[in-house]
């Protein structure tokens, strides 16, 4: 029978000795060894991302300079034309006649007010009438009282006389007579003095009746029936324009330019129509606090088509005709009287200063320094320095209004 060592050893009594257990393993969870592979291949993935996009950035970094890229501009062709000088005053346009109608001795209720803006009128018209009965009143009663009047002139006259032919046969005194015959002078005084009050009121009465003084039309009606008016308040107003006035005023260094029988070419405001006159009168005196000189022109206009109380321009044409350039106003850049413009020879825009002629509408007229056909930078040249390439289409024309203008085109020197 075989004995354990381990328990031959043992004190008597004792528990028997036991050998200890084998150390415990940690227990591995499962899949622990995927966590490092994950975060590996994140870590790269990252990486691998970040590369891409600065190479994609890189890729997209222009590396040429942008000084040597020719520059996209668009370009016009100047033009070859003919200058000529002009001035430009901005008047008022007025009708040759022009009435307030109203009252200018009574005043009254409006009764009837019979026309409106507009209205064709004729000379001696009914326009309006007012309410006069206490005035028509007095009228009879003055006129009245002027008959009773005459008729006790009358009848003094008679007596005076039949007395100076008593006199001659000592019938009466002579002072008996001269008495009698200064009263009936006294009577005829008095009728000639009421003979004017009678016209005095018949003029009140007419005033009641306001009728047009000229042919012509309704321009404003201020007030309806029921209004009560004053001397010098006005109801209706009546225009003739058959005849329109541009009135305008000139600087006193332009007192030349406007002399009578000047061609003038006409702008109406309201209209657009374009019109040729002459200067029909000037003022020999100047405005002694503007220093202005006052002008008109006469428009016939026998069709009422130019409504006035508008604005009108009237253009003069100075001096003879030059040869020049023309070209849109925004091609260039103007200070004083230089231009500045850029100019397309062959892939390289030049900057050119020329002389400024003047301008008209939308166009600049400049001096033959600035060759006509040559390409002139429109659009871009804000980015453009002088000796940059650039590549450039040709801008197309519009077409502009058909308007009697001038023969020559002509610039406006505003004043």
């Amino acid at each position: 029978m075989s004995t354990d060592p381990s328990l031959a050893d043992a004190p008597s009594g004792a528990p028997p000795h036991r050998p200890p257990a084998a150390a415990a393993r940690p227990v591995q969870p499962k899949g622990g060894k995927l966590v490092p592979i994950v975060i590996v291949l994140g870590v790269l993935g990252v990486l691998a991302a970040g590369a891409y996009l600065i190479g994609h950035s890189e890729a997209q970094t222009n590396k040429v300079a942008l000084a040597s890229k020719a520059k996209p501009v668009t370009a016009i062709v100047a033009k070859s034309t003919s200058y000529q000088p002009s001035r430009v005053y901005v008047g008022t346009l007025e009708a040759w006649m022009t009435a307030s109608i109203g009252p200018q001795l009574v005043s009254g209720y409006v009764d009837t007010v019979l026309v409106r803006p507009g209205a064709v009128v004729k000379r001696g018209e009914v326009l309006a009438t007012l309410d006069c009965r206490d005035t028509t009143a007095e009228n009879q009663s003055v006129a009245m009282e002027a008959r009773a009047i005459d008729a006790r002139q009358k009848a003094l006259a008679v007596e005076s006389a039949r007395l100076r032919s008593l006199v001659q046969g000592q019938f009466v005194s002579a002072n008996e007579a001269e008495q009698k015959s200064a009263q009936a002078m006294a009577e005829q005084a008095r009728l000639e003095a009421m003979k004017a009050k009678l016209t005095l009121s018949g003029l009140e009465v007419s005033d009641c009746i306001l009728r047009a003084p000229f042919d012509g039309e309704v321009g404003t009606r201020t007030i309806d029936p029921g209004a009560f008016i004053r001397p010098g308040m006005a109801i209706v107003s009546v225009v003739d324009r058959s005849t329109v006035r541009l009135s305008a005023d000139a600087p006193e260094i332009d007192f030349d330019v406007v002399a009578p029988g000047r061609d003038v070419h006409v702008r109406l405001s309201a209209t657009r129509q374009e019109l040729v006159g002459t200067v029909s009168r000037r003022a020999p005196i100047a405005d002694p606090a503007t220093r202005s000189v006052h002008f008109e022109v006469d428009l016939i206009d026998p069709e009422r088509h130019i409504p006035v109380g508008t604005t009108g321009e009237a253009q003069l044409n100075v001096g003879a005709a030059i040869p020049a350039t023309e070209i849109p106003i925004y091609a260039a850049s103007v200070r004083g009287r230089k231009a500045t413009v850029f100019v397309v020879e062959g892939d390289v825009a030049r900057s050119v200063t020329v002389q400024v002629l003047g301008e008209s509408g939308g166009s600049l007229f400049v001096d033959l320094a600035l060759k006509p056909g040559s390409l002139v930078v429109t659009e871009g040249r804000a980015l453009l320095a002088n000796g940059d390439r650039v590549t450039f289409q040709v801008e197309k024309e519009t077409a502009a209004p058909a308007v009697a203008l001038p023969a020559a085109a002509t610039a406006e020197v505003r004043r």
